[in-house]
């Protein structure tokens, strides 16, 4: 059976250059392995790269080991749910503006992510929009 989105339809494809996804195969599907869930997909911008790499995980530099090629804005990605959190969160405090919070694709994004985000607040930085 085809995973879904968060808008109840089939869950469509995130990215393929860059490859993206836990296992790589461009849709941000729940994998039994991936502890990071990477199910929620958005268009990186030059803040929430910079706020990623300041909290250690430096999503621009190349990881061929990894097929990790280095990320742009503009570039779509299968973000950890829980980094896309952390940026939501410390836009909230007030922290980090705005537009540290990447745009999300809602019909790439998995409905796995409704578990910890609500619709209205993912719609509310939706790309899509």
């Amino acid at each position: 059976m085809p995973e879904r989105n968060v808008l109840g339809e089939e869950l469509a494809t995130c990215s393929t250059d860059p490859r993206t996804g836990f296992t790589r195969g461009g849709c941000c599907g729940t994998h039994p392995n991936d502890r990071g869930r990477h199910e929620l997909c958005a268009v990186m911008t030059d803040e929430f790269l910079s706020f990623s790499k300041e909290q250690g995980n430096d999503l621009v530099t190349p990881r061929p080991e990894l097929e990790f090629p280095g990320l742009d804005p503009g570039d779509r990605w299968c973000l950890c749910l829980g980094r896309w959190i952390e940026a939501l969160e410390a836009t909230q405090a007030k922290r980090l503006p705005e537009t540290t919070v990447p745009p999300v694709v809602l019909k790439a994004t998995n409905e796995a992510v409704l578990e910890s985000v609500d619709l209205e607040t993912l719609e509310s930085h939706s790309y899509d929009a």
